[in-house]
């Protein structure tokens, strides 16, 4: 399959997962956002990577905000998941660096859950996305294990990022169990989570 038809299957994928999602009254009925509690520590991954790269850290305090969430913005989410998923091979740090835990940009073409969402963070973020609608999450998994997605907030509830899977789905449908995230106001600040309760939300359009 060329790169094209690959593209085009992708735009079809994305219509039609987003009509599905348009179409769900039962979508609506849940929960669709995980409420935020207290303040929590930032993972020592996070810590080590503004530390090796500060400017990538470097951002005060702002509003947060929520996407709207068009065909055209879930268009992008669909692109970028599957793209990263498909380009970027698994790698676990240790094999990688040495190290037990290193979060990075997979420049070299591998690295692990967290270079994963590193690298979706910042090519929406390229394409326009408020970093304020993007927080870096960490999770256990069905096996409970810590794991770590990229949570999307939209006018539509919570979506997830996963390099496990490449449909992307609502917070509530992927099984984890949701441990802490990014703040919206400050990626700097950790904040722990809890059962999911209507919330309100701050639009922005993209």
């Amino acid at each position: 399959m060329t790169r094209r038809s690959r593209r085009a299957l992708t735009a079809l994928w994305a219509v039609a997962a987003f009509g599905a999602l348009a179409g769900s009254a039962a979508a609506l009925e849940r929960p669709i956002y995980a409420a935020v509690q207290d303040t929590a520590r930032p993972p020592i991954g996070w810590v080590s990577f503004c530390a090796d790269q500060p400017r990538e850290c470097a951002t005060s305090p702002s509003t947060p905000r929520d996407v709207v969430l068009s065909p055209r913005a879930w268009r992008d989410l669909v692109r970028v998941n599957r793209w990263v998923n498909e380009t970027i091979k698994p790698l676990t740090d240790l094999d990688h660096w040495g190290a037990v835990e290193k979060w990075s940009y997979p420049d070299d073409g591998y690295g692990d859950c967290e270079d994963y969402v590193l690298l979706k963070r910042r090519m929406l973020i390229s394409a326009g996305w408020p970093r304020e609608a993007l927080l870096i999450t960490v999770v256990r998994d069905r096996k409970d294990e810590g794991h770590a997605v990229l949570t999307v907030k939209t006018d539509r509830g919570e979506f997830v990022l996963d390099n496990q899977v490449d449909e992307i789905l609502g917070w509530t449908e992927t099984g984890y169990r949701f441990v802490k995230r990014q703040s919206q106001s400050d990626p700097n600040l950790w904040v722990s989570l809890g059962d999911g309760r209507p919330a309100v939300s701050t639009a922005a359009p993209r």
